[in-house]
């Protein structure tokens, strides 16, 4: 007997040790993924600039009033998202920034009077919808420019700073998970659970860990999106920056509505006060009147209107169909915060008893397997629909499924969701094989519930798995936005070509290849091919280059254009100041005096 005992205390030692191993593994890939995303490949943000004035490189008579920008979506910023810099380099003081029009999508800086002849450089750091941070600048002078423009300084920008706000995101969703999760399990599923310590002490980790998270990213949002260290935190100025924006709203009615549940779930399982109000089971799961239907009812529409405060501020409410994003971003989380926190709930409070509770035999799992088993196929199959909904919006395409960061996480945290589907399958297998009698695990063959216990601690790792590849999607932008194929494209050489004489008369029937690459805004590369009429690669004198916008909204561009071989050149930094329709311009020397354009369209994502 004795030595029956000291065999199971080994048994679920080695279960828990095994646990924990697995456990610390994944929360070291988390913080690489953290680090890597963070630090070594920033995201590409919603917001980019579309227009500004004076445009970038303007020569002014005189100062202007002010300096204005355009972006594709609403954005955010305070008096610290600007600076202007005269040709030492010297900040000068502007005006309080705003919006032009009541348009949010624009910004405008008030620029002083004073200034002298020269060139000046606006430097912006603005906060886009989704909560990410854009920044950029552009220059114009007064008169004419300086021979040696000012460039601006980069602040003291903390690559710690991304980092703790995704592990302050992550463990806003593992507390979501616990405290919603937990709670349902606890108080509904497991009606036993109600006077288990522990079953409650993992509901009230899941509100700390909640309201931690939170926290977290309320203060570091200020040094995020003003690019500064950590230190940042206690500066009022910049906490305040951040409650003035939507998602300082949205994290101040997260804190509001967690507080509201907290209230709702001590209600719900505080300890009877004497023995009379001592229930049974069944009396409690039917009901406890018109308070404990209160508290029921409050406590739901809290933990509907909870992820509410994640969708209206992330990658959810931008970009097209946000009807729809929104709520289904928002079932999705309460889904999984159901699944996942009902599941270490069940693992912890009944699959492994701790130390001076009931034997095992004791304890009914007839209300709680089943129960739980029912709501994860219903959280399932939400989490099936709604994710093929998002995946689409946000990727759109197969290419961009493999060629992004964003892209590759989530095949990653597919295939967590589908192991984590096989598992629950196998302990499905299990509650039917039993039945509807009572589920004592003293009732079950040892060999059954071991692989019970497995299953379900597998699925509590790759949940712990899922949390964290979601936290770190939330920091990264969508693969729709941030993927752009590489330019491909050949055009034919002008028919003039075939009339010139000398060096260039084998260009006759010719063409041109031109491959760009990220082909997005910021700096490119491009190859250009020049082949003759026999298909070869044909060496001209000198290639010049410009890039156009289709619309013709901003002067060409230059682009410097160099050989690499023989019929071979190279456009090394031709940079690509926005998205949108582009043309790059050719033009190809085949002689001292001849000389032929060519016109390669493309667009730039």
């Amino acid at each position: 007997m004795t030595s029956g005992v000291h065999l199971a205390g080994r048994s679920r030692a080695r279960l828990i040790t095994r646990l924990a191993v697995v456990a610390i593994l994944v929360a070291c890939g988390l913080v690489a993924d953290l680090v890597s995303a963070a630090v070594t490949h920033p995201a590409y943000a919603h917001a980019y600039l579309i227009e500004t004035s004076p445009v970038d490189g303007q020569v002014l008579h005189s100062p202007p009033a002010d300096v204005r920008l355009s972006f594709n979506e609403a954005v955010s910023f305070n008096q610290r998202s600007f600076q202007l810099l005269d040709v030492t380099g010297k900040k000068l003081v502007t005006g309080a920034p705003g919006y032009v029009d009541g348009k949010a999508n624009t910004a405008r800086v008030s620029l002083p009077a004073s200034l002298v002849e020269g060139t000046y450089v606006l430097a912006w750091r603005i906060t886009s919808a989704d909560s990410h941070v854009v920044s950029g600048a552009f220059s114009f002078s007064i008169g004419r420019p300086s021979t040696t423009p000012a460039t601006p300084v980069e602040e003291d920008v903390s690559p710690a700073v991304p980092v703790v706000d995704a592990v302050g995101r992550a463990l806003a969703f593992l507390g979501l998970a616990l405290a919603l999760g937990g709670a349902l399990f606890v108080a509904v599923l497991w009606p036993a659970g109600r006077d288990d310590r522990r079953g409650r002490g993992i509901v009230w980790s899941g509100f700390v860990a909640l309201t931690a998270g939170t926290v977290v990213v309320l203060l570091v949002q200020g040094p995020y999106a003003a690019g500064t260290s950590l230190t940042g935190v206690f500066d009022p100025e910049l906490l305040s920056a951040t409650l003035s924006t939507r998602l300082g709203h949205a994290l101040l009615v997260r804190l509001l509505i967690v507080l509201a549940l907290g209230v709702a779930f001590w209600i719900a399982v505080r300890p009877s006060s004497s023995l009379a109000d001592v229930r049974t089971d069944a009396a409690r799961t039917s009901g406890a009147g018109t308070a404990g239907v209160g508290v029921a009812g409050v406590g739901a529409a809290c933990a509907v209107v909870l992820p509410f405060t994640w969708t209206l501020a992330d990658h959810a409410q931008t970009g097209e169909q946000t009807w729809l994003a929104v709520p289904a971003t928002s079932l999705h989380l309460l889904a999984m915060a159901l699944w996942l926190g009902g599941l270490i709930a069940l693992s912890a409070c009944v699959l492994l008893p701790g130390r001076g509770r009931e034997p095992t035999g004791a304890i009914s799992l007839e209300p709680a397997l089943p129960r739980f088993s029912t709501l994860a196929q219903i959280c399932f199959a939400v989490i099936a629909v709604t994710g093929v909904y998002l995946a689409w919006r946000q990727v759109g395409t197969w290419g961009a499924l493999g060629g992004t960061g964003f892209g590759r996480l989530l095949l990653g945290k597919l295939a967590a969701v589908l192991a984590v589907v096989g598992l629950a399958a196998g302990a499905r297998r299990f509650v039917r094989r039993r039945g509807r009698d009572s589920l004592g695990l003293d009732t079950a063959p040892y060999t059954a519930v071991r692989r019970l216990r497995r299953s379900v601690a597998g699925e509590v790792v790759l949940g712990v798995a899922v949390v964290s590849i979601t936290a770190v999607l939330v920091n990264t932008a969508p693969a729709r936005t941030s993927y752009a194929p590489p330019v491909h494209t050949t055009v034919p050489l002008p028919t003039a070509v075939a009339d010139a004489v000398g060096p260039g008369a084998g260009l006759g029937g010719g063409s041109v290849e031109v491959k760009i690459e990220p082909a997005k805004p910021g700096s490119n590369v491009a190859d250009i091919y020049i082949t003759g009429r026999n298909g070869s690669l044909f060496a001209v004198p000198e290639v010049s280059g410009a890039l156009e916008s289709r619309d013709r909204s901003v002067p060409a561009l230059p682009v410097k254009v160099s050989a690499a071989e023989p019929g071979h050149y190279v456009a090394n930094s031709m940079s690509i100041p926005y998205p949108g329709e582009w043309v790059l311009r050719l033009d190809i020397r085949v002689s001292d005096f001849d000389e032929t354009p060519v016109r390669v369209p493309f667009t730039a994502h």
